[in-house]
C-alpha cells in the first residue's frame, strides 16, 4: 500500500527579521532550513522483483541518484547512476532483476527521456528520442520481465503512441498508434484493451478495441464525474476490471466489472471519501486492500493474511504503516512507517518468519529535533461546504493559557492542482514555520480531490471566486479560533497556488500582509494558450472547469480572473520565484506581471533560475529560493531567522528587480559575484 506521492510540488519558507513573534513559554532550538528542507537520505525506496536488492534515490555529490544494496546489509549500498544536475526523482524495477528504468529531463522542460540501467554492467541505454520527446512508461509486466511498453509523443507533439521496447538493446516496435486519444488502458499481457478521449461537454468517451483491431464506443462519463471515474488496473485474467465510480453517488467507489457478461458490483464505498488507492497481489491480482484519506489515510484489508500481518506490523513501531513495495512472490514486504513529528522508518519484513528488521529513517538529522503535529481541522466554507485542512502551531503554544496567549503570525499554503490535495505527514514546511514561530495552515479548498465530486464540481469556473473564498474563510477561521494574527497572515503556495497569492494580493489586497508566489500564472487566458502540446486533449477540461478562451464569453471569464487585470491594486509586498524552462506555467507569466508592476511603481522582488522548470529541484538553487522567502517574510511578519549567508553561493538564481526589498539579498547576490 503504497503513499501517493504528495502531488505539493513546492516546498518553501523562512524568516529573517527585525521583529519577534508573541513570546512562548521556551523557544526551542532554531533548525538549520538545510536539515528541514535539503536533500533526504534516502527516498523512492523498493525491492527488487525477487526481493534481494534493496534500491532509493540518495544524494550522490548533492544531487539525488538511484543507490542499490543487498536487502540484507544496506549499509554496502553503492551509487549507479551519476546525475550531476537537477537529480534523479522517478525510476522502476523490470521484473528481469537486472534492469532499472529512470526518466531524467533537461532544465526542467519535462521533456522526459528514458534510460535502461544494467546493474550487471553498469551500462545506460537510451530508450526514447534525446530531443523534444516526453517519454512515459505504460507498463511493465512479470509476463515480459525484459521489455517495457512505453509511450512516445515523437511522430506527433499532442499524441502519445505505444511501443514495446527490449530494455536491455532499447529495439522497440509500435503497437499502438494514437489518432487523437487522451490515453490507454493495458494489461499485463501488454494488450491495449481501452481508449479514452475528452467529449464536447468536458467528459470523457471510452473505447474497447476489437479483436480485429477497430476502436467500439464502450462507455461515456460526464464532466460531473470525468475525474472520480476511472479503471484502476485488472484482475489476472484480463476479465475483470477494476474501477473507481462516483457514477449516480457523490464518493467514488470500487467496482469491479466482469467484461464478458457486463455485469458490476460494488465491493467498496464510503460516504466520507473519495476510493484513494488499492492494492493488488503482486500476481494474482486480486484485490488485498482499499485506502481513502479523508483527514488521514485509512486502509481496509480484505486478505486475512495480510490483516494479520498488518497486526504484527502494529507492535513494531508507532507511526502510520505503509507497504511501500514488495516481492514479486508477495512474501517480502518493505514497510515504511508515517509520522508528522519525525522521520519516515524503513523495515524489511519477512512474512514467513513475522519478523521485522529496521533498515534506516530518511532524514537521520531529524531525529532528536523539536519537530511539531500536524493537526487535521475541519472548516466550514461560508455556502456551507467542509474543509479538511492542516495546522501546525510552535512548540508550546497550546499549553499556553487561552487568556494570555498571544495570536502569531500566519502563512497560508495553498496547494498546486488545483485538482490535488493537501495530506497529513511530516511536512518540512510546517515544521520550518513552527520552528520560527508561525502558524502554517494548508487548505483544502473547493476543487482539491478526493472528497467527493460535489466538493470537487463546486470549483467549477470559481478560481479568483470561490476558491479564494475558502482561503478567506479558512484564514478567518484561524483568527476566530485564536491561533493568528488577523494583520500579519502571508499567502504563499506554488502552480495554483501562485495564482491564488496573485489573487490574494490583487482581488483583496488589504486581506494578507504580503505573498509569495512561485510559478503561479498571472494571465489566465495566456496559460491556456500556451499549454504543452500533449496536453491538447485535455483542452475541453480546462474550459469546463476554468474558462473557455475559444469564446468570446470565455475570454471575458478568463480575463475577469486573471490577476493581471487587477495588478494596479496590488499594496503588499510580493515575492514571485519562476523556472526559465517551465513547460505548463511560462517565464511570460511572471515576467508579464512583473513589467506591469514596475510600470505603475509597484515594489515586486522577482527571482528567476535560467535551469529551472515548474518548481526548483537543483539543491543549490532550492537552498537559495528557500533563503530569499525566509528573509522577505520575516521582513513583514517577523520572527526567528537564519541569515542568508553564503546559501546563493553554486545556485543560477537572477533577480532582475527587487534586491533591495529583501534584507540581505543585495550583499547575498554581491558576495556570490565578488562585486
Amino acid at each position: 500500500m503504497r503513499r501517493r506521492p504528495t502531488l505539493l510540488l513546492f516546498a518553501l519558507v523562512l524568516l529573517l527579521s527585525f521583529a519577534s513573534p508573541p513570546a512562548l513559554a521556551k523557544e526551542p532550538e532554531l533548525i538549520s532550513r538545510s536539515v528541514l528542507l535539503g536533500n533526504p537520505d534516502r527516498a523512492g525506496v523498493q525491492l527488487s522483483p525477487d526481493g534481494s536488492v534493496l534500491s532509493f534515490l540518495a544524494p550522490r555529490d548533492g544531487v539525488m541518484n538511484v543507490w542499490v544494496a543487498p536487502v540484507a546489509t544496506p549499509s554496502k549500498a553503492r551509487a549507479v547512476t551519476e546525475d550531476k544536475g537537477r537529480g534523479i526523482r522517478r525510476y522502476r524495477w523490470c521484473h528481469d532483476n537486472r534492469h532499472l528504468l529512470y526518466l531524467q529531463d533537461e532544465g526542467g522542460n519535462e521533456n522526459w527521456r528514458l534510460f535502461s540501467l544494467d546493474l550487471v554492467t553498469g551500462g545506460v541505454k537510451a530508450l526514447s528520442p534525446e530531443k523534444g520527446v516526453t517519454a512515459r512508461i505504460q507498463q511493465l509486466s512479470p509476463k515480459h520481465p525484459r521489455e517495457a511498453l512505453i509511450a512516445l509523443n515523437d511522430r506527433d507533439p499532442r499524441f502519445h503512441d505505444l511501443h514495446r521496447v527490449d530494455v536491455a538493446t532499447g529495439k522497440r516496435s509500435l503497437v499502438q498508434k494514437n489518432d487523437g486519444f487522451l490515453g490507454f488502458q493495458t494489461d499485463e499481457d501488454f494488450r491495449v484493451r481501452f481508449a479514452s478521449r475528452p467529449t464536447p461537454a468536458g467528459g470523457s468517451a471510452s473505447f474497447i478495441k476489437a479483436d480485429d483491431g477497430s476502436w467500439k464506443p464502450f462507455a461515456e462519463t460526464g464532466p460531473e464525474d470525468v475525474m472520480s471515474t476511472g479503471p484502476m488496473g485488472f484482475d489476472k485474467t484480463g476479465n475483470l476490471m477494476y474501477l473507481r465510480d462516483s457514477r449516480g453517488r457523490d464518493t467514488s467507489a470500487l467496482r469491479v466489472l466482469d467484461l464478458r457478461t457486463k455485469e458490476s458490483r460494488v465491493i467498496f464505498e464510503s460516504d466520507k471519501a473519495d476510493i484513494a488507492g488499492i492494492s493488488l497481489h503482486p500476481t494474482e491480482k486480486t484485490i488485498q486492500a482499499v485506502s481513502i484519506n479523508y483527514d488521514r489515510a485509512e486502509w481496509t484489508i480484505f486478505d486475512p493474511a495480510m490483516k494479520a500481518d498488518f497486526a504484527t506490523l502494529a507492535k513494531v513501531d508507532d507511526g502510520d504503516p505503509r507497504l511501500t513495495s514488495r516481492s514479486l512472490d508477495d512474501r517480502q514486504w518493505l514497510i515504511s512507517f508515517l509520522r508528522d513529528d519525525g522521520p519516515v522508518r524503513y523495515y524489511h519484513f519477512d512474512r514467513d518468519s513475522g519478523k521485522a528488521r529496521f533498515l534506516f529513517t530518511n532524514r537521520t538529522s531529524l531525529e532528536g529535533l523539536p519537530l511539531v503535529r500536524m493537526q487535521p481541522i475541519h472548516v466550514k466554507t461560508r455556502d456551507g461546504l467542509t474543509m479538511v485542512c492542516y495546522l501546525s502551531l510552535p512548540k508550546g503554544f497550546d499549553a499556553e493559557s487561552s487568556e494570555t496567549r498571544k495570536p502569531l503570525p500566519m502563512v497560508l499554503l495553498v496547494h498546486g492542482g488545483p485538482w490535488a490535495r493537501d495530506r497529513w505527514g511530516y511536512d518540512p514546511l510546517h515544521q520550518l514555520l513552527a520552528n520560527r514561530g508561525y502558524a502554517a495552515l494548508s487548505v483544502n479548498f473547493r476543487g482539491s480531490t478526493g472528497f467527493g465530486k460535489k466538493f470537487l464540481n463546486a470549483s467549477n469556473h470559481e478560481w479568483g471566486r470561490k476558491m479564494h473564498d475558502d482561503l478567506l474563510d479558512a484564514a478567518a477561521w484561524a483568527v476566530e479560533g485564536g491561533y493568528a494574527d488577523t494583520d500579519k497572515i502571508a499567502i504563499m503556495g506554488g502552480s495554483y497556488g501562485g495564482y491564488a497569492t496573485l489573487i490574494g494580493l490583487t482581488m483583496t489586497p488589504d486581506r494578507f500582509a504580503c505573498g509569495v508566489d512561485i510559478v503561479g500564472p498571472s494571465n489566465l487566458n495566456t496559460l491556456l494558450s500556451t499549454i504543452p502540446p500533449y496536453w491538447a486533449p485535455m483542452r475541453k477540461m480546462f474550459a469546463t472547469r476554468v474558462g473557455d478562451p475559444d469564446t468570446e464569453e470565455g475570454r471575458k471569464l478568463l480575463e475577469e480572473r486573471s490577476p493581471l487585470t487587477h495588478v494596479a491594486k496590488i499594496k503588499k509586498p510580493l515575492l514571485i520565484g519562476q523556472g526559465k524552462n517551465d513547460p505548463r506555467v511560462k517565464e511570460a507569466e511572471a515576467e508579464q506581471i512583473v513589467k506591469a508592476m514596475q510600470e505603475r511603481g509597484i515594489p515586486v522582488t522577482y527571482a528567476l533560475y535560467p535551469d529551472e522548470g515548474h518548481g526548483f529541484r537543483r539543491p543549490a538553487n532550492r537552498k537559495s529560493f528557500f533563503a530569499i522567502v525566509e528573509a522577505f517574510l520575516a521582513g513583514v511578519l517577523g520572527g526567528r531567522a537564519e541569515p542568508i549567508g553564503d546559501d546563493l553561493k553554486g545556485s543560477s538564481v537572477q533577480v532582475p528587480t527587487g534586491r533591495e526589498g529583501v534584507a540581505g539579498l543585495k550583499e547575498a547576490l554581491e558576495a556570490r559575484t565578488g562585486k
